[in-house]
């Protein structure tokens, strides 16, 4: 029975071989494999770790020279730097206080030494900038300030020598320009707007220079006007020292919007040709006369009927007084000839400028005359200073307007002057940086917007 059933099974796997051989092969091929690969994996690799050989290895290591590192470590000293602005009141001792300094024979070769005492004159505000040991002695002393020249700025260098003892040089270096962009808007009046937007007061002036012809600063300013301003600061050693040109500026006022642009008509290969600040439609923003005498101040009183505070009288005021401190400087304001400069009754020391078109200004109670009859004066020439001679009651500038001897209103006659537009050569070049500037003014406006927000 057991050997029939064997050969029944034998049978079978016989007839299943020669059904399937390849698939009968390959199962007992990955049975096979299989064993193989568990049993070389259980098979030692390596000998005992308990059977090797041990053996110890001694070696010499050399240590790293610390000595000079040690000794540069204490000789090591650190160099302060500080910086101030000169006062009116400071001596040397002062300064250097101030700045931290404890180094009496600085403070002596400042006093003693014809370039140090620079330091200390002429006018306050020179921004200084000292370098020091950890022990507050000086190492080194920088003075910059500005001068009439509006392309270099003037430095003094005070060192001291490896003897200890110091030396002191003046030179001259180039500014380096950088643009601001900055905006405002009108509260109480411009120079508070300039203020809180952190521009500087000759920028807003040169702002309201600009706009002279067409907004009346003293008068017209309106709560909720806005302006936007591109200029130049000029850097001395990186730090700002002067404010330079404006470079276009927009203003908008009581609902009117005015743009304006620097630009320097070369055309035709004219490298003198004199910059002027035009719409950015290429109208000249330059007209024959100036809104006014003064840079930008206070109108005391305006053209019309007053009562007089010396004569005690109501009587027509035929001009326009403007108050400011004594010595205040006054310009003429257009070109003309000076027709009369001396003393004339009420009016104390006056000036009478003659311009075309018999047009005549006049500038009264002057504390001081710079002109002389028959010399030529230009726009904007400072012809006097700001003083209380003849009738005043107090120093101010009383201002003229006369048309053939008839006066007029000298509030409108700036107003009144025709625009000159650019020369059409000029035009390809204006048009190309006027679409420039309107992205600029835009950027600058966007700042006021941002900070609200």
């Amino acid at each position: 029975m057991i050997k029939a059933d064997l050969a029944y099974a034998l049978q079978a796997v016989a007839t299943l071989l020669r059904r399937h051989p390849k698939r009968i092969t390959g199962t007992l091929a990955a049975l096979l494999l299989g064993t193989g690969v568990t049993a070389f994996g259980v098979a030692p690799l390596a000998p005992d770790a308990a059977d090797l050989p041990v053996r110890q290895v001694l070696e010499a290591v050399q240590s790293l020279p610390t000595e000079a590192q040690t000794e540069a470590l204490d000789n090591f000293q650190f160099k302060l730097f500080r910086t101030e602005t000169t006062r009116s009141t400071d001596t040397a001792d002062a300064l250097l206080k101030r700045l931290n300094i404890d180094d009496a024979a600085a403070a002596a070769f400042l006093r003693s030494d014809a370039n140090g005492r620079l330091t200390l004159m002429g006018r306050p505000g020179k921004n200084v900038t000292v370098e020091a040991t950890d022990s507050n002695q000086l190492l080194k002393l920088t003075v910059r300030w500005a001068t009439d020249d509006e392309e270099k700025f003037t430095r003094l260098v005070v060192e001291r020598a490896a003897d200890n003892r110091f030396a002191s040089r003046v030179e001259t270096a180039a500014y380096t320009s950088s643009t601001q962009l900055a905006s405002g808007t009108i509260r109480t009046s411009l120079f508070a707007a300039t203020d809180d937007a952190g521009i500087p007061d000759a920028v807003a002036v040169q702002i309201a220079e600009i706009f002279s012809g067409d907004i009346d600063f003293h008068r017209a300013l309106r709560k909720g006007d806005r302006f936007s301003v591109v200029y130049e600061t000029l850097e001395a050693d990186g730090e700002a020292l002067r404010t330079g040109r404006v470079v276009s500026t927009e203003f908008m006022n009581n609902g009117k919007t005015l743009q304006a642009m620097w630009f320097r008509d070369q055309a035709g290969g004219n490298s003198t040709a004199k910059g002027g600040y035009y719409t950015l439609d290429g109208q000249s923003l330059r007209r024959a006369y100036l809104a006014s005498p003064m840079e930008f101040s206070r109108v005391s009183s305006g053209f019309k009927m007053r009562f007089h505070p010396i004569l005690q009288t109501w009587r027509a005021h035929l001009g326009v007084d403007y108050a400011a401190p004594t010595g205040t400087a006054v310009r003429s304001i257009g070109d003309g000839v000076v027709e009369f400069a001396g003393v004339q009754n009420g009016f104390g020391n006056v000036v009478f400028v003659k311009h075309r078109n018999n047009h005549t200004t006049v500038y009264a109670h002057l504390s001081r005359i710079n002109v002389q009859r028959g010399q030529s004066v230009s726009q904007g020439q400072n012809v006097g200073a700001v003083g209380s001679t003849g009738w005043a009651t107090g120093p101010h500038l009383h201002f003229e307007f006369r048309v053939n001897g008839a006066h007029q209103d000298p509030m409108t006659i700036a107003q009144q002057n025709d625009t000159v537009p650019l020369s059409a050569a000029a035009q390809p070049l204006f048009r190309k940086l006027a679409s420039s500037v309107k992205h600029q003014l835009q950027a600058a406006a966007d700042i006021t917007q941002t900070r609200a927000e």
